[in-house]
């Protein structure tokens, strides 16, 4: 292996291991916040797979990047999807009437 790839490797493996860990020590209170950053930070790759896509260098470089897009995709959509069931648990049940309305 070449060492650049092994430094690449060695920052991606350590990279892995700090965000599970940050991630899994959040409270619940905190994982609405997170995941809208979360989505954001997702959407950034699939511009990013866009471009690589989009490139036209290789053969490989073009379908890695159209499975990068695919990838990013489903994560952003499905991201979106979680966001939307938590803030709906926060919402009330029941409207309130308008107060100094006549029931």
């Amino acid at each position: 292996m070449s060492s650049d790839l092994t430094t690449g490797l060695f920052v991606f493996m350590l990279a892995t291991f700090i965000g599970f860990e940050i991630i899994r020590r959040v409270p619940s209170l905190l994982h609405t916040p997170l995941m809208s950053l979360t989505n954001a930070i997702s959407g950034i790759a699939l511009v990013g797979s866009l471009v690589i896509a989009g490139s036209q260098r290789s053969t490989l470089t073009t379908v890695l990047g159209t499975l990068a897009v695919t990838a990013s995709t489903i994560n952003v959509v499905g991201g979106f999807m979680i966001t939307d069931r938590m803030l709906k648990m926060f919402k009330r049940r029941g409207a309130r009437p308008a107060q100094g309305a006549k029931p």
